[in-house]
């Protein structure tokens, strides 16, 4: 019998971190954007918008299509037309270009979450598995700080087309990476073919796995309209330099990871569903007080550096709350789909991007070069995440009533 093979865990970080990275290393360089292609600020923002459309058509397409002919092909595959979509960005001289290119981007970079967690799940099993994801998740809490950081120096002394530049050779050096070092973990033996309309309606009758990609989405819309809204919040209208508004993430990371070190500690006392709720109301709290201090400041002036001060300190609040939700809503929402994990993960991944898209696409329609709509926006998308899991509550409490004995 052959030596089984195991993937290093740092390829795997580097794997998943790729999404990471290009979704937020060019936020800082929206505004400069705008400018350069003379389009409305709302526009650019769809930029993020349209990439986490293709990224959940990506995650749609790479699972299933990497169950028929493995992982380590579709991961090269998904890397090259990252790389296209990179290029694009590049040479782009119209909004319509910069919004093709970044769709292209999306739906080959969508290979790092998918087939990055994919690849743990072949070759981990049991507290191996756990440590794996473990790093995994503070790995995807380091990204979106260094990303901004280095999005807003490149950004400021290059000209942001240089941001895709880093891109493309980032994916270059991963792509050789994976081909020397990254062995198939999905071998033919393993592969079994899942009615994928069986698991879509199994999906969409269970009310416990709609909720919980709703509170996924929202939790992800509220990060991801933070990078699309933020910029110009910061950056125009208060006053920071591009690198400044990416040391702003540094703060934001360390409470993020913070909230998934007291997830992980609660979970010997409660469960899931109980963190979960804990969670988000520390994102209520986070955005009330956030909207609380900007409807204020239309009645009391503040400083532009005490309006900062409560945007990255409100904002940390939120992520740390965001990172006790996020991870246990993931960890409860498939264990009843442990027969077609693959396929349901890809669904599931798409429900969530798809809202996360729509949550994204919602904050551009309310931009209006203000203060008022994100805090707004990201109070009436906490109460709602709250009102969902009290249903889910209800839902489970109904479940085990209905129980025989």
């Amino acid at each position: 019998m052959s030596q089984i093979i195991l993937p290093a865990v740092w390829l795997i970080l580097f794997l998943v971190g790729l999404p990471q990275l290009s979704e937020t290393v060019y936020t800082p360089a929206l505004p400069e954007i705008a400018l350069a292609l003379n389009v409305a600020q709302s526009l650019v923002e769809y930029t993020l918008t349209i990439y986490l459309f293709g990224f959940a058509l990506g995650t749609l397409f790479w699972g299933r299509l990497s169950d028929r002919f493995g992982r380590k092909p579709c991961i090269l595959a998904g890397l090259f037309i990252f790389m296209v979509g990179c290029i694009g960005c590049y040479c782009a001289g119209s909004i319509n270009w910069l919004l093709s290119s970044r769709f292209i981007q999306a739906f080959g970079g969508s290979i790092g979450s998918v087939l990055g967690q994919a690849v743990c799940r072949d070759s981990f099993h049991g507290p191996a598995l756990g440590k794996v994801y473990a790093a995994i998740a503070s790995a995807l809490a380091i990204y979106p700080a260094v990303g901004p950081v280095i999005g807003g120096v490149i950004s400021e002394h290059f000209g942001w087309p240089s941001i895709f530049l880093l891109l493309i050779v980032f994916a270059i050096l991963l792509s050789v990476t994976v081909s020397v070092l990254l062995p198939e973990t999905h071998h033919a033996d393993n592969r079994q073919a899942v009615q994928i309309k069986k698991v879509i309606a199994c999906l969409l009758r269970d009310k416990r796995v709609i909720g919980l990609g709703l509170i996924v989405g929202g939790c992800n819309g509220l990060s991801f309209s933070y990078y699309a809204e933020g910029s110009f919040y910061l950056i125009k209208l208060l006053g920071l330099s591009p690198s400044q508004y990416g040391l702003g993430f540094i703060p934001i990371a360390l409470s993020t990871v913070s909230g998934g070190l007291l997830s992980r500690k609660l979970h010997g006392k409660f469960t899931s569903q109980k963190i979960m709720d804990c969670g988000l109301l520390i994102i209520l709290a986070g955005s009330g007080v956030f909207s609380a201090l900007i409807l204020l400041s239309n009645l009391v002036t503040f400083s532009n550096t005490m309006l900062i001060i409560t945007t990255i300190g409100t904002q940390m609040i939120m992520m740390f709350g965001v990172c006790m939700a996020t991870s246990n809503a993931l960890a409860v929402a498939l264990v009843d789909y442990k027969w077609c994990v693959g396929t349901a993960s890809s669904l599931f991944g798409f429900f969530y991007y798809c809202i996360v898209s729509l949550l994204t696409l919602g904050m551009g329609l309310l931009h209006n070069g203000t203060l008022l709509p994100m805090p707004l926006y990201f109070l009436a998308i906490s109460g709602f995440m709250v009102l969902v899991s009290k249903k889910l509550g209800s839902v489970a409490m109904s479940t085990i009533l209905a129980k025989p004995g």
